[in-house]
């Protein structure tokens, strides 16, 4: 089991660091700037990389709302469950501190939204709570239903990783401008511990919505479209 969590925790490390890197220090760059599509593909790059390092090991989660699909999917065993958030979670916040630490080392510079998800004034697009919940939950649903699939037995072994890498960036791709994007409760927790804006308040929310859409894309993958082999 600490082996699972070690994983874990670092999967989930890189993928904070990596996603939540681009997008503080690389999308705005003067002239050189990555943009929106370049934070998305940097996300989708972290999943990709990381589950063929460590998937083997832990399953490749790296995110609470995918341990709750997987639970529901019965891909995951119930009582894992909270050791994975754990792990997760932890792997987020120092993710934030060490982006926290680099990004400081730049004379003048402020951390603001630093990266945050939020709604209303927090979301990039001044979008309302209604839309960054919808779009969370159908964002969400849809990444596991993608997972289980092509994760499944009848599914082309080895490319299930590059499948699910390239739907998280869709996924960026879809909602940046909505909320900035979370479907993963340890990613917004970790950088809204850093952010000077009120993204702690609205944390709520990116823990609520992915977590309920996790439990709707695995139950609809597990009762719905699944053959034979049921959930396995």
């Amino acid at each position: 089991m600490s082996k699972r969590l070690a994983a874990e925790f670092f999967g989930t490390f890189w993928l904070v660091f990596g996603g939540c890197g681009a997008a503080v220090l690389a999308a705005g760059f003067p002239e050189l700037g990555i943009g929106f599509a370049g934070v998305a593909l940097a996300f989708g790059l972290t999943v990709v990389t990381m589950a063929y390092a460590v998937g083997s090991i832990s399953g490749g989660h790296f995110n609470p709302a995918v341990s709750l699909g997987m639970a529901v999917g019965g891909r995951l065993d119930w009582k894992d469950l909270i050791p994975y958030w754990i792990a997760q979670v932890i792997g987020a916040i120092v993710a934030a501190a060490a982006l926290y630490s680099i990004a400081s080392g730049k004379a003048g510079w402020e951390p603001g939204g630093f990266a945050t998800n939020g709604y209303g004034p927090l979301s990039p697009g001044a979008y309302s709570l209604h839309a960054a919940l919808l779009i969370e939950m159908i964002l969400t649903a849809g990444f596991i239903v993608v997972i289980l699939g092509s994760t499944s037995k009848s599914a082309p072994a080895g490319f299930g990783p590059l499948a699910i890498g390239l739907c998280l960036t869709l996924i960026h791709l879809v909602s940046i401008p909505v909320t900035n994007t979370s479907v993963n409760p340890a990613r917004s927790t970790g950088v809204a511990l850093f952010a000077e804006t009120a993204a702690l308040p609205q944390l709520w929310a990116f823990w609520v919505a992915p977590l309920i859409g996790a439990a709707i894309g695995a139950a609809i993958w597990r009762f719905l479209l699944a053959g034979e082999e049921g959930a396995i």
